[in-house]
């Protein structure tokens, strides 16, 4: 079980290192600030739109036949991304790399939720798949800067590839897992696509007409999903997905502009700005294993709200330029608020779900938390160009409105809560 745990827990390790490993080599790969958002968001954008349909197709076709396809499509495509040769061609195999990434993320969660169906022994092995998997977020800062100084950018994407043949060899025991029949709702996909897309390019182009296909194609999702066979169940709507949006809109967009900040103002090279980031990357490496244990004995809601408020501290004490000091600590703060907020709202979200819709609520939950990755790095990133401290500022704010989203849910609908044994 350990072996199988450790194999999901490094797909979606793979997903995460991707979306920021490109972080610290942003100016290496463009020096145009349009490009770089796009380079980073050509990923997060196709992640965020596909995660849905993934989920449905996870619950539809099989959790493991879909975890495989993500994970050997995410290693040929890591594969071809290392080969490119123009920065327009970069971005259109980052937007694929996200659709691969989108295949692992529900069908990884819909096998712990099969493996593990003891609630409480679930909640603990979401915290081990968290843990994994956040390292990989708060590493690729660190690892992308010691690759793209040492070998050049191309580096970051050949990295992949052999952790990619390491998680298909320790998942091959994976479960099947519950099939729900049923239609893909393109009507559903291809509205949530355009509505994204346009919101994005909106702001990282400040191209606002785009704000009006934006609205068309959000009233279309909507509408489609009161029909049956919706992508989206309205009974997996909740306070969860918008506590998800927010948490991402907050520590990538921070990401984002604290990597141009410590690169551009002052003068760090990209190792010693991926060095930078290592006081709020060594939370994540162990805390959301506490974190599940916590959720276990108590419930998600306490820990997610702590995580947001520690969060949303971290950003603030960034926004004020501290000295070198209270910035690390206020980088741990960071760490420890998105290890203690993550995997609370998995266990809640998950756990709420019934076993036949794990695929899909798993991949609603996500599809919220990297929409607010594209709207943070595109918003954040809009305002750094005017003031760093202004966005950072802003960050904490948003991240101080989630704690309240949470605290807010009604009881009844967070998962996992004690008493529970296993």
């Amino acid at each position: 079980m350990a072996r199988l745990l450790t194999g999901l827990s490094l797909g979606y390790f793979l997903v995460m290192l991707d979306t920021t490993i490109v972080t610290v080599a942003l100016p290496a790969l463009s020096p145009s600030l349009s490009a770089q958002q796009w380079i980073s968001n050509g990923y997060t954008l196709t992640f965020a739109a596909f995660l849905l349909t993934a989920g449905a197709w996870s619950d539809r076709f099989g959790a493991r036949r879909v975890f495989f396809l993500g994970l050997i499509s995410f290693g040929v495509l890591s594969g071809l991304s290392a080969l490119s040769f123009s920065t327009a061609l970069l971005i259109a195999l980052r937007a694929l790399l996200g659709v691969a990434g989108a295949l692992l993320v529900p069908s990884s969660l819909s096998l712990i939720a099969a493996a593990y169906p003891v609630p409480a022994a679930r909640a603990k092995a979401m915290g081990v798949w968290a843990a994994v998997s956040g390292t990989g977020l708060v590493a690729g800062p660190l690892l992308g800067g010691l690759l793209t100084e040492a070998f050049g950018w191309r580096a970051i994407f050949v990295v992949n590839i052999p952790v990619a043949l390491v998680a298909l060899a320790l998942s091959r025991s994976a479960p099947a897992t519950p099939v729900r029949p049923g239609r893909i709702d393109v009507v559903g996909q291809l509205s949530a696509v355009v509505a994204l897309s346009t919101l994005t390019y909106a702001l990282v182009e400040k191209a606002f007409w785009a704000l009006l296909p934006c609205a068309v194609a959000a009233a279309v999702f909507a509408v489609s999903q009161r029909r049956p066979g919706a992508m989206l169940p309205p009974q997996l709507l909740s306070r969860g997905l918008l506590a998800g949006a927010i948490v991402n809109f907050g520590l990538s967009g921070v990401l984002f502009v604290l990597s141009l900040y410590f690169q551009e103002t002052r003068g760090y090279p990209p190792s010693s700005t991926g060095l930078a980031f290592l006081p709020l990357m060594i939370p994540t490496a162990f805390n959301p294993i506490f974190t599940g244990r916590l959720v276990a004995r108590i419930g998600p809601r306490i820990p997610a709200v702590s995580g947001f408020l520690l969060m949303a501290l971290g950003a603030a004490i960034q926004a004020s330029s501290p000295p070198v000091a209270v910035s690390v600590v206020a980088l741990a703060l960071l760490g420890f608020g998105v290890s203690l907020a993550i995997p609370s709202l998995l266990a809640a979200v998950i756990g709420a779900a019934p076993p036949e819709l794990a695929g899909i609520a798993g991949g609603a939950l996500n599809a919220s938390r990297q929409t607010g990755a594209a709207l943070g790095v595109a918003a954040l990133g809009a305002l750094s160009a005017t003031s760093t401290p202004f966005a950072l500022a802003t960050a904490a704010a948003v991240l101080l409105a989630g704690a309240v989203v949470v605290a807010a849910q009604p009881q009844k609908a967070a998962a996992n809560r004690a008493p529970m044994r296993e």
